[in-house]
Formats: structure tokens, C-alpha cells, sequence
């Protein structure tokens, strides 16, 4: 389009210039009709400098006609070769169009021819598949079904045997996971733990100046000792040990008592009825006071306020009570510390567990004058008094006799297997502990498969001998889980309790 319209405007001028060159001449010849013959020379002149410019006006539009020709000429050619290039790149594109095509086709061919080989191929396979099956029944003389079972059986082996190693691994892991945090927590709490360790029995030794003072008292016919004894509550026991006597009683408190006045009278030297009875009541007097400052220093010491004094007095009685020759003090005191600490650093309530930690053993002071055992009877006293639900809750759990509600009764579970685990800290009486060795040898026996059974290390390890016929390598740590688990649940022991099982393979032949 801007190439005709070049030669349109080129048209144009070249028709003005001659229109204009016509119109000069036209003028030119009018004017010399009319000129006289007496024309003047200006007139002739000006005729003749108009003939020369209407030539120059020809040859000038002559001239821009013929650039603006050029020029159409020029842009024509360029507008030639783009639309050569464009059809050329069109060529070019329809033709590799027209080869993706044609590719595409072959490929789509291709494909089917593919396929219906891998068809023909699948059915093939499947006929020789059938085939062979049929020639495995036959030489096996196992039907499907039956060989189906087989498999099923070896991969069930399998199964059981991949089972027991992931159990022993997840194990392994989480033991050595637990072990570490556990150890971490607890060195922390036993760092900041500081108590002396206080071994008292059920009896007392006191020291005669002489034994002459064995014969006043026991007294005319016995009456000065009948009179102790019934008195204060505990058993005289005088033999032929040379300067001793021996106070027995399981209650602290009246061996206490009994103690104080014993030293007094003997200091006296008046042993006589009445005047064992005024002595005895003074002690009782003293002993109270010495209890109510116990109870108080111990709820100083550990930090608990707002108890009640009949509370207080009774864990002042602490100070004269042992548990398995650990002294209640000193138990109750370790036992608050370590709670403190571990309920730090996991974040729970410090104060509920102070408090529940304090209080978990009161019961222990009256399972003499009450059934039932001692967390039961330090609940129901504690309730009597007022005492937090929530304290309570985590208190009444520390032997697991009532299932955890909270964190804190968990840790006042924890804190005392520490406190009384601890290496040193408690005595066992014999029948206590071949009890609770029998129990442990006689749950590993239970198992289907056991041999023998040994309970080493003071319980703390049960080694298991299993038939190697009936137990296999990877069953002995299924056993192990099983045996851990029984014990646990079923026997009361300090700190953990090891189990080993052991498969042997004995070959023995005789040389003849």
C-alpha cells in the first residue's frame, strides 16, 4: 500500500508541472494574439522571462517526479524482498510441519505395532507361566493352594523374624534415648542433693554404770520392770552382756520415750514405781516438744507452708521412724530435694511436688494403729485435714497403687525409687528378700521354653536358660520383652531388674 500511494503522489506532481507549464504557455499565446505590432521591448521582455520560468517549473517537477519515482521504486524492491523472506520462512515452516507430521504418524505406528507385540509377548508368557505350573504340580505333587500355604508360612518366618529385630532395635534405641536424658535429669537432681545416710533398727542399747543396776530394775518380784514396760510401751530385754540393756519396740516414739526415761532413772538411781511413772510422763512431755520442732524444721527445710499443726507434728514423728533402716527424715528431706530439682527442669508445678513429696510417707507413722497400707492411710489423713486434691493425687500414687493423673505424681514416684534405690540406703530383711528372689526366678519359669532360671546380683539381674529346641534366636528377645514385662508389673523392687536370656547349641559325639 505506501508503494502505490508513492506513485499516486508522483502521478500528482507530474500533472501539476504540466498543468502549470499549459496554463504559462496558454498565457503566452493569448498574449501575443493581443500584442500589437507596436508591442514595446519591456513587454516583449517580461513575455520572455515567463517562457523561462514556466520551463523552469517543467523541469523541476520533471526532476521531483523522476526522486519520488526512485523512492517508490526503492521502498517497492524492499517491500519485495521482505514479502519474498516472509513467504520463504511460511515454505520453511509448512515443510518442517508437514515432516513432524509425517515423524508423527511413524511414531503413532510404530507404537502400535509395539504394543501389539507386547500383547502377543503377554500371552505367550502367560501360557508358558500356566504350563510351567502345571509341570511344577506334577513333579512337586503339591496343588496351588497347598504351595500358596508354604509360602505363606516361610514369609510368616520371616515376618517374625524381621518383628524380633525391630523390636530389639527399637529398643536398643529408645533405652539408650531414655538412658541418656534420664541420666542427664537425674545426676542434675542427685547433684543438688546433699543428706546424711542414718541406719536405726528397732532396738536400744543403753549403758549401766554397773550390773548392780540390772537387780533395781527389775525390781522386787519383777515390779519395777513390769511397771517400764507398761508404762512406756517397749520390751526390757536384760541378759548376761555385761553392762548393757536392750530397749526393743517397732514404734520409735515409745522407744524414744522409753530411752530417755531409762537414762534418768538410772542417772536418779530411785527406780521404784512412782517414780518410774513421773519420769515416763516427762519424757513423753519431751519427746512431744522434740517431735512438734522436728515437724517444724523439716516444713522449714523443705520449704512448705500453710499445714496444719496435727500435720506437722505428725511428720515431726519422722525423726524417730525408719523405713528399711533408712531414717524418715532423712528419706522425706532427699526424697523433697530430688523432686525439686527434676520438677525444674521438666517445667511442672515445683510447689505441688514439694508438698506431695513431703507428705507421701505420713501414712507410715499410724500403719500400726490402722489397717490398710500407708498411702491409703496418709490419703485419708490428709483429706481429714484439708489438704489439696491435687497434692493428694500425686501423693497416693508414689507406689502406683492408684494410677498417675498428673506429671507431679510421676515424679513423686520417681524421686522416692531414687531415694531408696540409691546404693547404701536401705537394709532388707532375709525373708523380704527370698521372696522377692523366688518371685523373680519363678515368673522367668513361667515362660513356655525356660530351662533354668537364676536371680544374680541381689535381684537386680535374672539370668534365663532357654531349650535351644523350642527357643530360637530371634524368640530369646521376644522372651526377654515378655519376662521385663511380668516383672514390672508384677514385683515390687528398688532401682531396675536385668534380664538375660541364653541359647545355647551343644554338640557332643563319643569317640568308640
Amino acid at each position: 500500500m505506501p508503494a502505490v500511494s508513492i506513485y499516486i503522489l508522483w502521478g500528482l506532481t507530474l500533472l501539476l508541472s504540466i498543468g502549470a507549464f499549459v496554463a504559462v504557455f496558454v498565457l503566452y499565446k493569448q498574449s501575443r494574439k493581443k500584442v500589437s505590432p507596436a508591442v514595446s521591448q519591456e513587454e516583449l521582455s517580461q513575455l520572455e522571462e515567463m517562457k523561462a520560468k514556466g520551463r523552469e517549473i517543467l523541469l523541476e517537477a520533471r526532476d521531483e517526479a523522476l526522486r519520488i519515482k526512485r523512492e517508490a521504486e526503492s521502498e517497492a524492491q524492499k517491500r519485495r524482498a521482505e514479502v519474498s523472506k516472509l513467504e520463504s520462512r511460511v515454505s520453511q515452516k509448512e515443510e518442517w510441519i508437514d515432516k513432524r507430521i509425517g515423524a508423527s504418524e511413524e511414531r503413532e505406528k510404530s507404537l502400535s505395532l509395539r504394543e501389539k507385540a507386547q500383547a502377543e509377548s503377554e500371552k505367550k508368557i502367560e501360557e508358558i507361566k500356566r504350563e510351567q505350573l502345571e509341570k511344577l504340580q506334577r513333579v512337586s505333587g503339591l496343588t496351588k493352594e497347598e504351595a500358596k500355604n508354604i509360602i505363606l508360612t516361610a514369609v510368616e518366618k520371616n515376618l517374625k523374624s524381621d518383628i524380633a529385630r525391630r523390636i530389639k532395635e527399637t529398643e536398643e534405641e529408645i533405652k539408650f534415648e531414655a538412658d541418656r536424658k534420664a541420666k542427664e535429669i537425674l545426676v542434675t537432681a542427685i547433684q543438688k542433693v546433699s543428706t546424711e545416710y542414718v541406719a536405726e533398727y528397732t532396738t536400744s542399747t543403753i549403758a549401766l554404770p554397773d550390773d548392780e543396776m540390772k537387780g533395781r530394775i527389775i525390781g522386787r518380784e519383777g515390779r519395777n520392770i513390769r511397771t517400764f514396760e507398761n508404762l512406756a510401751g517397749v520390751n526390757v530385754e536384760i541378759d548376761e552382756t555385761p553392762g548393757v540393756i536392750t530397749l526393743s519396740s517397732f514404734d520409735g516414739v515409745r522407744r524414744e520415750v522409753a530411752r530417755r526415761a531409762m537414762e534418768k532413772l538410772i542417772a536418779d538411781g530411785r527406780i521404784q514405781p512412782a517414780r518410774i511413772e513421773e519420769v515416763v510422763a516427762k519424757s513423753q512431755r519431751d519427746v512431744d516438744k522434740i517431735i512438734r520442732e522436728a515437724g517444724e524444721q523439716l516444713v522449714y527445710e523443705t520449704g512448705v507452708t500453710g499445714l496444719p499443726s496435727e500435720i506437722i507434728d505428725l511428720l515431726g514423728r519422722f525423726k524417730f521412724r525408719t523405713s528399711y533402716g533408712q531414717n524418715m527424715i532423712a528419706h522425706t528431706l532427699e526424697v523433697v530435694n530430688i523432686g525439686k530439682v527434676l520438677a525444674n527442669e521438666i517445667g511442672t508445678d515445683v510447689k505441688i511436688v514439694k508438698a506431695a513429696c513431703l507428705l507421701h510417707d505420713i501414712g507410715k507413722v499410724l500403719t500400726a494403729d490402722t489397717e490398710g497400707s500407708h498411702t491409703q492411710i496418709g490419703a485419708d489423713i490428709l483429706r481429714r485435714y484439708k489438704i489439696s486434691e491435687r497434692i493428694i493425687q500425686a501423693m497416693e500414687s508414689h507406689h502406683e497403687e492408684k494410677p498417675f493423673t498428673s506429671i507431679e505424681g510421676i515424679l513423686v514416684n520417681v524421686a522416692d525409687a531414687i531415694s531408696g534405690a540409691r546404693p547404701g540406703a536401705r537394709y532388707e530383711d532375709y525373708e523380704s528378700y527370698v521372696k522377692r528372689i523366688s518371685e523373680l526366678e519363678n515368673i522367668a519359669a513361667s515362660f513356655d521354653g525356660v530351662e533354668k532360671t537364676f536371680a544374680l546380683q541381689a535381684g537386680r539381674e535374672v539370668r534365663v536358660i532357654v531349650i535351644p529346641q523350642k527357643v530360637d534366636d530371634n524368640g530369646i528377645v521376644t522372651l526377654a520383652h515378655g519376662i521385663a514385662k511380668r516383672i514390672h508389673d508384677e514385683v515390687v523392687y528398688p532401682g531396675m531388674v536385668k534380664v538375660t536370656v541364653i541359647r545355647e547349641n551343644r554338640a557332643v559325639e563319643v569317640a568308640k
